[in-house]
């Protein structure tokens, strides 16, 4: 996963909470006989169908319930993704029901919008799993950059090492060492930009 990937997942997340109360809203307007509420809580119902589908099994970009602690929210104790699946259900059986004036439609108008708060709650907790996960991916990427980083400063100052004592040599070696001495600048040279450029990423990390 990437910081882009959290960051969709998130959304996505988050779109849930919204249009789960724009079902909500628009399948009220609906039992009013309002223009277009029909059709609108029927595209909020699958922008939030499609939504769950892939945060539970993913797609070809996006991973599906991915660790522990998402599988916990989804498939845990608190059992988020059977509720979430029975708000898709009240909800689809509640605009079926609307469109055709059915006699329960106002018994599942009322369970629907009784399960807003409680959705919404919900909603809320599993987004913040997300962020949680995205807060320890990025700890975990800024400690492997600075491991990183602090390899690369301790190859470059070996380097430095083995540049100076090759400048040495050539020195005593006198004119058949110049061209040695040429490279041995040459290496000094690049070990000095790897080592400015390895503390600017790690200043930039720690910032």
């Amino acid at each position: 996963a990437s910081g882009e990937i959290y960051g969709t997942l998130i959304n996505l997340s988050g779109r849930r909470r919204v249009t789960s109360q724009r079902v909500i809203l628009f399948a009220v307007l609906a039992s009013i006989s309002h223009e277009g509420a029909l059709a609108e809580a029927q595209s909020a119902l699958e922008i939030l169908s499609e939504a769950h589908k892939i945060l539970i099994e993913g797609n070809r970009s996006l991973p599906g319930v991915f660790s522990e602690q998402l599988h916990a929210a989804y498939f845990g104790p608190s059992q988020g993704h059977q509720k979430i699946a029975g708000f898709i259900s009240l909800a689809q059986q509640t605009i079926k029901a609307i469109s055709l004036n059915a006699k329960d439609a106002l018994a599942l108008l009322n369970q629907l919008v009784a399960s807003a708060n409680p959705m919404l709650a919900l909603f809320n907790q599993i987004t913040l799993v997300y962020e949680e996960e995205l807060n320890r991916y990025t700890e975990k990427s800024k400690r492997q950059t600075i491991e990183l980083m602090s390899n690369i400063q301790s190859i470059s100052k070996e380097a430095s090492i083995v540049s100076v004592n090759a400048q040495i040599i050539a020195a005593h070696a006198g004119g058949a060492g110049r061209e040695f001495s040429v490279v041995a600048r040459a290496l000094s040279d690049i070990t000095g930009r790897i080592d400015l450029l390895a503390f600017k990423a790690l200043k930039n990390v720690a910032a």
